[in-house]
Formats: C-alpha cells, sequence, structure tokens
C-alpha cells in the first residue's frame, strides 16, 4: 500500500506534551522548526523534519521512560481521524486492520498486521533513509498497548514485544508492556488472541460508517498519485521480511497481472527486477547500519534463498562485502 511521503502531526500533539509538562516552545526551537507550526491545524513534515521532532523531544524531556509515560497518557481527544475511527472497531484485531488500512494517510510507515489462532502481530516499516529515531519506536509500540486498554477498558499486555534497537531497560518499561522488550529483526509485538478479540467498549459502528467514506477517499487520492514504482516499493518493504519477492507474488498485492505490472514500469522506463535490486539495495544499507543484525538476518528480511545471494548482490552493488561495508562505517545510502 502506498504512504505519503510526508509525516501528519496532529495539533493533539501539542495537548499531549502539555499534559506530559513539556514545552513545545522548546522541543520546536531545538528541532530548528518553526515557533508558529501548531497555529493553522495539522502538519506536514519531512521524514527528517519528523525524525527532528522525535530526537528534540527526547532530548528536551531527558526521560529515559518518556514513551511510557506517553503511552499512560494517550487520550481519545489526541488521537487523529484514522486512529479515532478505529476506536469505533469491534476489537483490537479489527482496530489493527483498519488502522494498517488507513494508516498511509498519517505517514509514509507501513503495518504489517498477522493474525492466527495464536494470536495478533503488528510489525512497523519505516520508510528507507534514515534510522527513526528510538524514541519514536518506542511511542509506536506502546501506542498499540494504549490503544487496547482505551478500547477495552482493561489491562492488556502484549505476550512479547521486539525491536531492532533495544533502548535500556527500565522497570517502568517492564510494568508498562509486561514484558522485556527483546533485540529482533522488526519492530513489532504481539496479542493473544484472547485479548485481540476482546470486545471494545468504544464500538460505534454508525461513527464507523460516518468517518470510513472520507477516509477511503483521502487513500484513494494518495494511491492514484503514486508511480507504480512507488506501489512495487511500497509492496515490496511488506512482501521481503515474508520471504516473497517475486513479481507474480507483488503483482497479486496490487491487483495486477504481472504482464501489466511489468507494461506499466516500462512505460516509467523501468523494470520490475531494476525495482526490486534498487529496494533491496536500500533496505540492506539500513539494515547494516543496525550492527546487532547478523548478516544472516539481513539476508532473510531480504527475502534471498541465501546469505551467499546476497553477498554476490551487495558486492555487485557496492563493490564490497557487507562486513567491510560495516567496517567502512558508510552502510547507510548518501
Amino acid at each position: 500500500m502506498m504512504a505519503s511521503k510526508e509525516f501528519t502531526l496532529d495539533p493533539g500533539a501539542r495537548a499531549l506534551l502539555n499534559d506530559l509538562g513539556i514545552s513545545v516552545a522548546r522541543v520546536l526551537r531545538r528541532a530548528q522548526l518553526p515557533a508558529g507550526l501548531f497555529a493553522h491545524g495539522a502538519v506536514t513534515m519531512t521524514t527528517e523534519e519528523y525524525y527532528r521532532f522525535w530526537e528534540a523531544l527526547d532530548a528536551e524531556a531527558a526521560d529515559p521512560d518518556l514513551a511510557v509515560r506517553i503511552g499512560r497518557t494517550l487520550s481519545v481527544e489526541v488521537f487523529n481521524p484514522p486512529i479515532f475511527a478505529a476506536l469505533c472497531s469491534a476489537n483490537l484485531r479489527t482496530a489493527a486492520e483498519r488502522i494498517a488500512a488507513f494508516k498511509p494517510l498519517i505517514g509514509p510507515v507501513n503495518l504489517d498486521i498477522t493474525g492466527d489462532p495464536a494470536g495478533l502481530t503488528i510489525a512497523i516499516h519505516w520508510p528507507e533513509g534514515p534510522t527513526p529515531p528510538q524514541l519514536l519506536v518506542t511511542t509506536e509500540l506502546a501506542f498499540w498497548a494504549a490503544l487496547a486498554r482505551i478500547g477495552t477498558r482493561r489491562e492488556v499486555y502484549p505476550t512479547h514485544v521486539t525491536m531492532r534497537r533495544v533502548p535500556r531497560p527500565t522497570p517502568e518499561a517492564a510494568s508498562y508492556f509486561g514484558t522485556r522488550i527483546r533485540e529482533g529483526g522488526t519492530d513489532a509485538l504481539a496479542f493473544s488472541a484472547e485479548d485481540a478479540s476482546l470486545p471494545f467498549l468504544t464500538e460505534d459502528e454508525s461513527m464507523w460508517n460516518f468517518f470510513a467514506p472520507e477516509l477511503r477517499r483521502r487513500l484513494s487520492e494518495l494511491e492514484a498519485s503514486a508511480t507504480t514504482a512507488d506501489r512495487v516499493r511500497a509492496a515490496l518493504h511488506e512482501r521481503l521480511p515474508a520471504g516473497e519477492s517475486s513479481i507474480n507474488a507483488i503483482a497479486g498485492q496490487l491487483m495486477l497481472s504481472p504482464r501489466t505490472l511489468q507494461r506499466q514500469l516500462q512505460a516509467e522506463d523501468t523494470n520490475y527486477q531494476a525495482v526490486l535490486s534498487d529496494t533491496r539495495e536500500k533496505l540492506a544499507r539500513r539494515y547494516l547500519a543496525d550492527r546487532s543484525l547478523p548478516t544472516s538476518q539481513v539476508a532473510y528480511l531480504l527475502a534471498y534463498d541465501d546469505t551467499n545471494s546476497f553477498y554476490r548482490a551487495f558486492r555487485r552493488w557496492t563493490g564490497l562485502t557487507p562486513e567491510a561495508a560495516r567496517n567502512e562505517g558508510h552502510p547507510t545510502p548518501a
């Protein structure tokens, strides 16, 4: 699914920071953003600006448990329309599917929702480029626990939480999540099947029917403005970690035949193999910047059949082995 190339920060963020006792003016000044940023409603930011905002917030608060404080402070009043609409769902499973569908309206982030008899897993895929601030990632995960608790009015805890860059453990974080944050190849958390199916006391189908048409209209406009190559890249971000890289799999997700997909890409002076290779290279550079990820895990996340295939591809892209790129300190793209 295509996502906006910019993040949207709602005015509710100002109320949230006020509730946390954090000066909005000081955060904006640290982030080198305009002082009157929130004066005219919702704000759109580039990825770089959005990440600067979160880095400045982290520095200003100087609190290792800020993500937990945000999770505990979140309320319906600070949610944007897609999130508020999701609270109208019957349960967390349905809410997650709805948020995943409309998350692209909020920013260039894709959510991979996996539901099975064992439970519900929510994985977050960030945009290409700089690594997202640790506070932002932890807060995104804390949000899901908060959403489950606001909807059910019960102390729902995830069964496990993983992050590519794990923050320093604190008792507050362990208490909030009910489990220790562990290192993993993806920023994700999971809930038991029982908790994912707990009824939301906020369920309101008539309110959802009020919100949904406008959200769908905005999503259609966003997808209509995207190039085919953009749409293929977005689909690859979701499919590669699941081991799928074939044109048949991606064409199926985009509801096109492989032949039609190739024809549309050729009209943009590219082809499927070129987009696949470019996407893999950029993701490889980003993954290698995280030294906690072994090379074999990077190869797996890029849907290579074996590590040797990844080595050959990386050398073709860069003239270096993955280890050499890491040691020289420039695995991330310029």
